[in-house]
């Protein structure tokens, strides 16, 4: 059984990657694909950030910039594995199986998804553990 903070995980990080997404396929009409990705995972990422602190995990007791810090560099990780999902599948995957209409944003999509499962365990061991007294 899915405890409840993983289904809440689930729940905010979706509406994040809906930011995140949604800002890719606006910064998509003024910027190149590969910039677009980046600037959107931070805008995804702050999402993520103020609703996991605000609906999933408990006050760990550290100041807010050093659990942003920390779920930062969680994030850096996770940045890797979706932007290497998304561009490997938007640019080479994808065209050689022939998918062609609307192929970047379901990279994207697949790609934002990708480190769901990992990205919990290290926000709930790491950027929001409890600080020791």
């Amino acid at each position: 059984m899915l405890e409840s903070r993983f289904i809440r995980f689930l729940f905010t990080s979706g509406l994040a990657a809906g930011v995140n997404i949604g800002s890719r396929w606006l910064l998509g009409f003024v910027m190149p694909y590969e910039l677009a990705i980046c600037l959107a995972y931070l805008f995804g990422m702050t999402t993520a950030f103020v609703l996991a602190k605000l609906f999933v995990f408990k006050a760990s007791g550290a100041a807010v910039h050093k659990e942003y810090v920390r779920f930062a560099i969680v994030n850096a990780a996770a940045f890797l594995q979706v932007w290497l999902v998304s561009v490997g599948l938007a640019r080479f995957i994808f065209p050689a199986v022939g998918l062609v209409s609307h192929g970047e944003t379901i990279a994207h999509i697949i790609g934002v998804l990708s480190p769901a499962l990992t990205s919990y365990f290290a926000h709930k061991n790491y950027s929001f553990r409890t600080e020791s007294t």
